[in-house]
C-alpha cells in the first residue's frame, strides 16, 4: 500500500427528514441538541457508521456492533486474543515490544490505524495506545432544530400473564426531528499516519464511507431514505502539513439558510470561499 499523499481535510452536508439521527440516552432518547437549539451529533456516532461501512466493504473492524459481529468474537478481548501474532508478543509480558504490539494491530484492523485505540484488558501486563490519524468533530446543525415528540403504545404481550387474559397496553414515546441540515467536519493527519500505516488506499476507503454514510443504517429512528448525504468537500493537500489551516479550510464552505424556517435542503445558500490552498473534491447526491 502507497503511503498518504498530504494531509486530508473533509466537510460533508447531512439532511435529516422525520427522524433522530443521534438519541441522548441521559435525556429520554431525544434527539441531541445543545442549549442554543442546535442539534447535535455525536463523533462517536459518527466513528460508529464509518465502521459499519468498512465492515460492508469487507475490511476487519476492530470495534464491531454486537449486531454486526462478523467474526463469532463476543469481546473486543477475545477479539485481540484471536490474532495469532499479537497474542504471541503480548504473551512475554513485561519483555513485550509495545510498538510491534501496536504495528501488528495497526495491520491487523483498519479502525486502529484509522481512529486509534486503546488495549488495556485485564489478565494481561501489557496495556497500550494507538494515537490515529483521523479526526472527526461532532457535527452541528445549520440552523435550530425542533423536535417533535409521538406517543406510542404496545399492544402485544411480552410474557404470559398470571391467570391468563391480556396485559394492559404499554404506553411509550418517540422522538423525531422534522428537518435538520448537519455539517459533518474532519482531517487525516499525514504524520500519525505514517506511525499507524494508514494509506492512501486507506484514506479513498474513507472517502467512500463517507460517501455512503447511510447505507445499511435504517431503524425504527432512522427510516430508509430519513438521513442522506447532501454534499462532501474533500481536500487533499499536497503538503504534510499545509500552510492553511484546517480551521480556515473548514470554514471556507459557508451555509446561509434562505428563509426562516428551512425545509430542505434546497432552502440554504452553499458559498465556497477559497481559502488559498488546493481545491477541493466536490462530490453532490442531490
Amino acid at each position: 500500500m502507497s503511503e498518504l499523499k498530504g494531509k486530508i481535510d473533509f466537510l460533508m452536508l447531512v439532511s435529516v427528514h422525520n427522524a433522530n439521527p443521534n438519541g441522548d440516552p441521559l435525556n429520554g432518547n431525544r434527539p441531541r441538541e445543545n442549549f442554543d437549539g442546535y442539534g447535535e451529533i455525536s463523533d462517536v456516532c459518527i466513528k460508529r457508521k464509518i465502521r459499519n461501512r468498512w465492515q460492508d466493504m469487507g475490511q476487519n473492524i476492530f470495534v464491531q456492533s454486537d449486531d454486526r459481529k462478523d467474526d463469532g468474537c463476543g469481546s473486543l478481548k477475545e477479539r485481540a486474543d484471536s490474532c495469532a501474532e499479537l497474542q504471541a508478543e503480548i504473551k512475554k509480558g513485561k519483555k513485550a515490544d509495545r510498538d510491534l504490539c501496536a504495528e501488528i494491530a495497526c495491520r491487523q484492523w483498519l479502525d486502529v490505524r484509522g481512529f486509534g485505540q486503546v488495549f488495556a484488558f485485564k489478565g494481561t501486563e501489557v496495556s497500550l495506545g494507538v494515537r490515529g490519524p483521523i479526526s472527526v468533530h461532532q457535527a452541528v446543525s445549520v440552523s435550530p432544530v425542533e423536535t417533535v415528540s409521538m406517543q406510542i403504545t404496545k399492544s402485544v404481550n411480552s410474557e404470559d400473564k398470571e391467570g391468563g387474559g391480556k396485559a394492559s397496553d404499554t404506553m411509550g414515546t418517540k422522538h423525531r426531528i422534522e428537518f435538520g441540515l448537519y455539517t459533518v467536519k474532519g482531517s487525516v493527519n499525514v504524520q500519525l499516519a505514517e506511525k499507524t500505516g494508514f494509506s492512501q488506499e486507506d484514506a479513498e476507503l474513507l472517502k467512500e464511507a463517507l460517501k455512503t454514510l447511510f447505507e445499511n443504517d435504517a431503524s425504527s429512528a432512522r427510516p430508509e431514505g430519513s438521513m442522506e448525504v447532501c454534499r462532501l468537500y474533500w481536500w487533499q493537500h499536497e503538503e504534510k502539513t499545509p500552510a492553511v489551516s484546517t480551521a480556515k479550510v473548514h470554514r471556507s464552505v459557508k451555509v446561509e439558510p434562505k428563509t426562516d424556517k428551512p425545509q430542505s435542503y434546497g432552502d440554504y445558500n452553499i458559498i465556497y470561499e477559497d481559502p488559498g490552498c488546493i481545491k477541493p473534491e466536490v462530490y453532490d447526491f442531490v
